[in-house]
């Protein structure tokens, strides 16, 4: 058969437009092979059908399809394509509203708040307390009365055998103080404020000491002085807000002087601490007395006086002790109070609770003691 092929009528040649025809070109095999000399009748259809380009697609694979769930859709021709739907979000959860804690039971205790960070940038403990119908007062109990007792005891002991003998009880007075004072007006951590009301209180110590008791006044209210300026400088470099920084201001001014007035103690008559000390113990003993409030307070200042009556007798103030007792009594429930404001925590309760009535009454305990040696 002829490579010539007629097609309408006229001689077609399929390699006249310019491409070569295989039966001219020299072939050379290794091996085995085929007889290149017979080459296959080619027609125009199938020249066109070679040179035709593939079908596409009828429905191409849209962008981004990995962020979308394919699913199969019915189209002509019995071919499937797919179309694209967006994968529907999860809906969020319901978060739970916060739940009030329930309010304690009579018998449960004191229920003690969780400490605080900063200042007053919060409804406080005691607000939260009166909107719930609850006292804002806690009475720090009997474990802290027990402790103040132990540590008037030792005031006591320490004052009997000398200055130095009670320098180290007077050191733990001032450092509980320090710490209390802080945590129960809600500024915790403080380190810096409680580092330096601390120290106010050993200066105060070492000038007395170096001064003599004689100018125990001038020792206490010269140290006082420097104190509170030093609070001031130190506070006007503080970039904290306006208010926040008046807070803590009153407050590290407040921890220092309460720090330094329990040095009165160092300074007072030894005979006028012994007596103090015993009375303190025996005031906050019997105020911590599962008692109604007022017998409560009665009954205290009444085991004061009482003690201060008993511890007299083993000094040379005698019966006037009497009256010491009771002032120094009078002076540890305010302590008491005051650690027992603003719903304080176990830890208020631990420092403030236990300092407290000793440090308040260090004043009655100096004056008195001088009025009545």
């Amino acid at each position: 058969m002829s490579n010539d092929q007629y097609y309408g009528g006229q001689q077609y040649d399929p390699y006249a437009n310019g491409q070569q025809n295989p039966a001219d070109v020299t072939q050379t095999w290794e091996g085995q092979t085929w007889d290149t000399q017979y080459q296959p009748a080619v027609s125009y259809d199938q020249v066109q059908a070679a040179r035709a380009p593939e079908p596409q697609e009828a429905y191409p694979q849209p962008y981004g399809q990995q962020a979308y769930e394919q699913q199969p859709y019915a189209s002509h021709g019995g071919h499937a394509a797919y179309y694209a739907e967006p994968v529907p979000e999860a809906a969020p959860e319901p978060v739970a509203a916060p739940v009030a804690p329930p309010a304690p039971a009579a018998g449960d205790g004191p229920a003690y708040s969780s400490p605080t960070t900063s200042g007053n940038t919060r409804i406080t403990d005691a607000q939260r307390a009166r909107a719930e119908g609850r006292s804002p007062i806690i009475d720090p109990g009997m474990r802290p009365a027990a402790l103040t007792a132990v540590l008037g005891l030792l005031l006591a002991g320490g004052a009997s055998l000398g200055p130095y003998g009670l320098l180290v009880p007077l050191v733990l007075l001032q450092g509980l103080t320090a710490a209390g004072w802080f945590r129960l007006n809600g500024m915790w951590p403080a380190r810096q404020g409680i580092a330096l009301a601390f120290l106010g209180g050993l200066v105060a110590d070492a000038a007395l000491l170096a001064a003599g008791r004689e100018h125990a006044a001038a020792a206490i209210l010269g140290t006082l002085g420097v104190w509170v300026l030093l609070c001031l400088v130190l506070q006007l470099r503080s970039h904290a807000d306006p208010d926040e920084r008046m807070y803590g201001l009153m407050a590290t001014i407040a921890s220092a002087a309460l720090t330094v007035v329990a040095t009165g103690n160092l300074g007072a008559d030894p005979d006028a601490v012994v007596v103090g000390g015993i009375a303190v113990a025996a005031a906050v003993l019997a105020r911590a007395l599962p008692l109604p409030g007022p017998v409560s307070a009665v009954a205290a200042l009444l085991a004061s006086a009482g003690a201060g009556i008993a511890a007299g007798g083993l000094t040379d103030l005698g019966s006037s002790g009497a009256l010491l007792g009771l002032g120094a009594g009078v002076c540890a429930l305010i302590g008491l109070r005051a650690a027992a404001y603003d719903y304080p925590s176990r830890f208020v309760h631990m420092t403030a609770g236990v300092a407290l009535p000793l440090t308040a009454a260090a004043p009655a305990v100096y004056l008195l003691g001088r009025a009545l040696a």
